[in-house]
């Protein structure tokens, strides 16, 4: 019988059990991303036409391929949009940059689709917010056996991100939010390595010492790559929209206290002091420091243009500031304009939400609707709808939604961080909207945080099937709950299909999907 080390001993503590089925850990999660992306996929340039803010981003992109900026159009969007989704793309004045509110990277994220179909293809124009909605659908099932240490949850949160209708929503429309869900999704997978790899490392390195010598300070352990993909990744987040930065805050915070409890588990005398004047700086460093980094990059096409917004600004308002190049003080300048006009943004709308909501699915964003009559449009009856809806699958949102205080209390009495990884998803993603209640806002920028709101649900499910020591009865009775749930989820999603997909139905059954009167 092999002897256990101190380093076993030492890896068993931190790491935990690791699951060996490599083979099933990825067949299921990619199984449901080919569904998941087929179904995405399906008539993805119906309607042609733009949908909700896609008057806004998909033009952008178009201009960015051409300009390497968001340059203004000849005219409001009820003028320019029929011209553009006709074929014709001289919809902007060349000479003249427009205000935009948002960073660039989203907008060449969409171009990328439209450089590969063309700008006049609204498939072009959906192409690549839907590969990164297919592409997130094992990353999150991924995530989920990395986080609960089991092929079949991870398998089941790919399935719920897959029939979803919120995510499948927002992966076939030309936005910018899911592009923020992607990165910061991408940041918290490479934050989970970086802990696993940081705790072997650590096993390691103590498990060589002597229990009774071991050092007061904790190593610093050297390279560690996956918080600088991170740091990438939450720099293109920020790149996109400026509520990326709170999820750099938030993991930042949160990688940190991970390195504190590893030190702990291996013995460290001086844990809390090793994290915050070791590692907490050296995170910071890399993490803070690679997003700024690639922020800025992502302005490249600001930076190199002529006719950019406020570009050369700072060439006629001199500053004491002047030792600061004048391309970075127009870009603060622009930046300030941004800000002023986000806190100012107040005027109603018929689907503006309070976060409070959110999570329950009460005021989805009706993204898309046009009612046509007999004869039109396939219309077989007096009345019809065709209508895109981002009302989420209510079974995975209201149990995510309940899951909200078992994480809590699991994080805060049982002191298990996966409830607190969850919860800082949430808390980076969801609360910091509720300081900007006056705003104008959404439902739909839940999406940026939607992962978490399926492992939430999974974490329910995870309690609900039960522990491998519990007897095979209680197993059996939570394995048939979970498949009931499961069945219900896809079942709620096929009802709702046709909402989802701008499907000509009569007038009653689109109203017969509308639950809620705040969901009209």
């Amino acid at each position: 019988m092999a002897r256990v080390t101190r380093t076993d001993q030492l890896r068993a503590r931190m790491l935990g059990f690791r699951p060996s089925d490599t083979l099933a850990g990825w067949v299921g999660p990619l199984l449901f991303a080919v569904l998941g992306g087929l179904i995405r996929f399906w008539r993805l340039d119906r309607p042609h036409q733009l949908v909700f803010d896609e008057t806004y981003y998909v033009k952008q992109g178009v201009s960015m391929l051409e300009y390497g900026v968001e340059m203004r159009w000849k005219g409001e969007g009820k003028v320019v949009d029929p011209l553009f989704t006709h074929g014709n793309l001289d919809v902007f004045i060349t000479d003249n940059g427009d205000m935009v509110v948002h960073p660039p990277v989203g907008k060449w994220v969409i171009a990328f689709g439209e450089w590969i179909f063309g700008g006049t293809s609204s498939w072009g124009w959906r192409f690549s917010v839907c590969v990164l909605g297919t592409l997130s659908i094992p990353m999150v099932g991924r995530i989920a056996r990395r986080l609960f240490r089991s092929s079949l949850l991870g398998t089941i949160a790919a399935f719920l991100t897959a029939f979803e209708g919120h995510h499948f929503v927002q992966s076939r429309t030309g936005l910018l939010d899911l592009i923020l869900m992607f990165f910061v999704l991408s940041a918290f997978g490479a934050l989970l390595i970086d802990r696993d790899q940081m705790r072997a490392r650590l096993a390691e390195h103590a498990g060589r010492i002597s229990v009774h010598t071991y050092a007061t300070w904790g190593p610093v352990l050297g390279f560690r790559p996956w918080r600088w993909v991170a740091g990438v990744c939450l720099g293109l987040a920020a790149g996109t929209k400026w509520s990326g930065a709170f999820f750099l805050i938030g993991f930042g915070l949160m990688t940190v206290l991970w390195d504190m409890g590893a030190y702990r588990a291996a013995g460290v005398r001086r844990w809390v002091a090793s994290t915050f004047l070791i590692q907490a700086p050296i995170a910071a460093l890399v993490m803070v420091g690679t997003a700024l980094a690639t922020y800025l990059a992502s302005w490249t096409g600001w930076f190199l243009s002529e006719h950019g917004y406020k570009r050369h600004w700072a060439d006629s308002h001199p500053s004491s500031h002047n030792w600061i190049p004048g391309p970075l003080r127009s870009l603060w300048s622009y930046h300030s304009e941004a800000y002023t006009f986000h806190q100012g943004l107040t005027s109603p709308h018929d689907y503006m939400s309070n976060p409070w909501a959110w999570m329950v699915q009460a005021r989805p964003t009706s993204f898309f609707y046009e009612g046509p009559k007999k004869g039109q449009d396939g219309c077989t009856v007096a009345e019809c709808s065709k209508a895109i809806s981002s009302v989420g699958t209510i079974s995975v949102w209201w149990l995510a939604t309940a899951g909200i205080l078992f994480l809590a209390f699991y994080w805060v009495v049982r002191r298990d961080w996966r409830a607190g990884a969850i919860l800082c998803g949430f808390a980076c993603g969801w609360l910091p909207w509720f300081d900007l209640q006056h705003r104008t806002i959404f439902q739909f920028y839940a999406i940026a945080f939607q992962p978490w709101v399926v492992l939430s649900a999974v974490y329910v499910l995870a309690l609900i099937l039960g522990k491998a020591t519990d007897s095979p009865r209680r197993r059996r009775v939570g394995l048939a709950v979970v498949g009931g749930y499961c069945l219900l989820t896809l079942a709620l999603f096929a009802f709702y299909w046709p909402i989802y997909t701008a499907q000509v139905i009569p007038y009653d059954m689109w109203r017969a999907r509308m639950w809620f009167p705040s969901w009209i």
